[in-house]
């Protein structure tokens, strides 16, 4: 491995293939990556999910990839004028002729697919206009603008009259709104970020720059990878998987830029030359970065056994992400440290033959602190984590509301669906759909209308009530909010009740079948893939360490670690942010990021006991590796919980819970699991830790006095 980046010529051809090869390459494809997002719902869907297969039906009765933008008016509980018909009515010729770019950057592409109303309230206080939006190809890209496009015509010249567009396209505009340009945003943050943490660490104004470099070309290369796989071998990508690939690369990529600083500028103290300097530093810590970057992309990879489209598409966009930053801290990283030389570490540049600071440090006076009583310390710490562990029981875990989608602010779509719930249908725009074998339309229809919370079942599409390929296609209308509990009840009762219709073999879908059915996906996905990622990981370690007692206490810390922050964040949610729930996919995404990346440290840190408990016995070992890596592991810490915490600055509730969570995981990893618990466990455990390698072997073990972390330890 470390041959040609650490050699006196093959640093410069490391260094220049990343330049010359795979940054001109990687930077013309990764700005492709935005075009080659899917974003609809449907793609989300598993394949064999009864809505899925609605969705594929229906489209031979109504037109593909359309979904319904509804505009209210109303006037605050006075009924509606007159003039407020006439303009609703006049509203519709300049509906049907928004294209959604309104820029003109791109050819005219008439984004409306047809206009249905005007129609007055029963209650005569508010007007309903449903506009259908042609969402195909392009559409999604343009949805945004043509939301606001539609805003700006509706909202314009009706004295005192209030308007607002909402419906599934009209969530979808400001979900587009909200994710546009946030790409470029997010990276900002995130490299201030890393730039802030990186200088409070190295106390240097250049040292910073090589992480940052490095993680910066792994990024552009991983998104144009990403985008050959979505281009040509079907990945689907959209945009949440798009802004966290930045801020895992980023996160990642930089915790194994500072192991490898790390150990490379305590090698430089110990070698004249960077160059066996470098060298030394990769072959004793590049073992522990590939294990740890394949532990996460391996965990990530899990995420293929999911049934739901969206996530299982994430594995991949996460670990080649991982990869590709592993790939770039082991190459390019030490090539360009070699060529800038020991001047980069300016102001405080290891000389050779100087003490290692590490020795006597911080880290070093809690290992001796944990050495005193270590078996009290690790029962407590556990005891406290089970504690936080408690506030599971608070977590809420459902689908989330579109109108409680948002962090912060009120947008216009969830303003209007408050108006439209209280003159319309709660269902209005949303309609169930059904799918049936022709001659059973009538039976089908009958069994639907006994259905509570659906009315004005119909036979609809292109034709209503012409079969096409042996089906005919039916609409209804909930009248309870369709991405509410009792909008998913009625769909339940309505699958039961068509289900139970001889002959008919029919299916029910619409938006709030789809969001059901992500919901039962998300839960299923969640008892599958969460013990295949303990099993791998438990796995990996059992090879690295050489050992099954290790990786057991390993992982019940790690699961520990993660019940405590989820249960600390369930209770930040519900009585700190207010918010009405989480994502049902919410738990097993930061499972994953947490046990992923909570091994990370394990490994940062276990692989240095081991190496030193060749030479010092087990419970020496453990605190020269604390006071060697807790500096590290706390800087690798503080970067990753700062680019999640990134994910705080967009406004929408599922992204603020994620960047939270893992955030707070990483922290409580960092400076109690890691440090504190899992060193006490290896000071009581003793070589029994290694069981049933050689080092578990009897064999006499100093004691370990409250001065032994501060103690200086020969090279292995």
């Amino acid at each position: 491995m470390s041959s040609l980046p650490c050699g006196r010529v093959g640093k410069f051809v490391v260094v220049a293939i990343w330049v010359l090869l795979i940054l001109p390459v990687g930077g013309m494809l990764a700005g492709k990556l935005t075009d080659a997002q899917t974003n609809e719902a449907s793609s989300w869907l598993p394949k064999n999910a009864e809505s899925t297969r609605v969705v594929d039906a229906s489209e031979k009765f109504v037109p593909a990839d359309t979904f319904p933008a509804v505009v209210v008016y109303h006037r605050d509980g006075a009924p509606v004028t007159a003039a407020d018909r006439a303009k609703a009515a006049a509203d519709v010729a300049r509906l049907t002729t928004v294209t959604g770019d309104p820029k003109g950057s791109k050819p005219p592409h008439r984004i409306t697919e047809s206009v249905q109303g005007p129609t007055v309230a029963r209650d005569g206080k508010a007007i309903q206009t449903i506009i259908n939006v042609k969402v195909g190809n392009d559409g999604w890209n343009l949805l945004g603008p043509a939301v606001d496009d539609y805003r700006d015509i509706v909202q314009n010249g009706g004295s005192g009259l209030k308007a607002h567009v909402t419906g599934p396209a009209g969530y979808g505009g400001d979900f587009s709104n909200v994710f546009s340009g946030f790409d470029k945003t997010l990276l900002f943050i995130t490299a201030a970020i890393v730039i802030a943490i990186l200088l409070v660490t190295y106390r240097s104004p250049v040292l910073w720059l090589a992480p940052l470099l490095c993680v910066g070309v792994a990024l552009m290369a991983a998104d144009a990878v990403v985008y050959l796989l979505a281009e040509h071998a079907g990945l689907t990508v959209n945009g949440q998987a798009a802004f966290i690939l930045t801020v895992l690369v980023f996160g990642a990529g930089t915790d194994y830029a500072l192991l490898l600083i790390a150990r490379y500028r305590e090698e430089l103290r110990r070698h004249r030359d960077r160059h066996e300097a470098m060298a030394i530093a990769l072959h004793r810590a590049g073992p522990a970065i590939v294990a740890s970057g394949s532990t996460v992309a391996i965990s990530m990879l899990c995420l293929l056994m999911a049934t739901l489209s969206s996530t299982k598409s994430m594995g991949p966009v996460m670990a080649v992400g991982v990869v590709v930053a592993l790939a770039a801290m082991v190459t390019l990283l030490p090539a360009l440290l070699l060529v800038c030389g020991r001047w980069v570490f300016w102001p405080r540049r290891p000389k050779y033959g100087t003490p290692e600071p590490t020795e006597r440090g911080a880290w070093a006076r809690v290992g001796a602190f944990v050495a005193v009583r270590p078996r009290v310390t690790w029962l407590t710490t556990a005891v406290v984590l089970g504690a936080f562990a408690f506030g599971l029981f608070g977590l809420k875990t459902g689908s989330l509301p579109s109108k409680d989608s948002f962090s912060s602010g009120r947008p216009d779509s969830v303003v209007g669906e408050e108006a439209l719930v209280q003159h319309f249908p709660a269902g209005s725009g949303s309609p169930v759909q059904v799918i049936a074998k022709a001659g059973t339309q009538d039976a089908v229809r009958s069994a639907l209308a006994r259905v509570p919370n659906i009315t004005d079942v119909r036979l609809a599409g292109n034709n209503p009530g012409r079969p096409v390929d042996g089906l005919v296609y039916l609409e209804g209308t909930l009248t309870a909010a369709p991405d509410g509990q009792s909008g998913f009840t009625a769909i339940k009762h309505a699958r039961a009740a068509v289900h139970a219709v001889p002959g008919a073999d029919a299916e029910v879908g619409g938006g709030s079948a789809v969001t059901l059915d992500i919901s039962d996906a998300s839960h299923h996905d969640q008892n599958v893939v969460i013990p295949v990622v303990l099993v791998v990981v438990f796995l990996i370690l059992t090879v690295l360490l050489r050992s099954v007692v290790a990786p057991l206490l390993l992982v019940a810390t790690v699961v520990l670690s993660f019940a405590a922050a989820l249960g600390v964040s369930a209770l930040v949610f519900n009585h700190v942010f207010g918010f009405a729930s989480a994502d049902p996919s919410f738990a097993l995404w930061t499972f994953v990021f947490l046990v992923a990346l909570g091994t990370d440290y394990n490994i940062f840190l276990m692989t240095r006991v081991h190496e030193e408990a060749k030479q010092h016995g087990t419970r020496r070992g453990a605190l020269i590796g604390l006071a060697a890596t807790g500096g590290v592991i706390t800087s690798a810490g503080a970067v990753l919980a700062g680019t999640f915490a990134a994910l705080g600055s967009l406004p929408l509730v599922f992204v603020t819970e994620l960047g939270f969570t893992v955030a707070f995981g990483v922290l409580l990893d960092t400076f109690v699991v890691r440090s504190v618990l899992v060193t006490a466990l290896n000071l009581d455990v003793g070589r029994h830790m290694w069981w049933p390698s050689a080092l578990a072997r009897p064999h006499a073990e100093p004691p370990v006095p409250r001065e032994a972390a501060t103690a200086g330890h020969s090279e292995p």
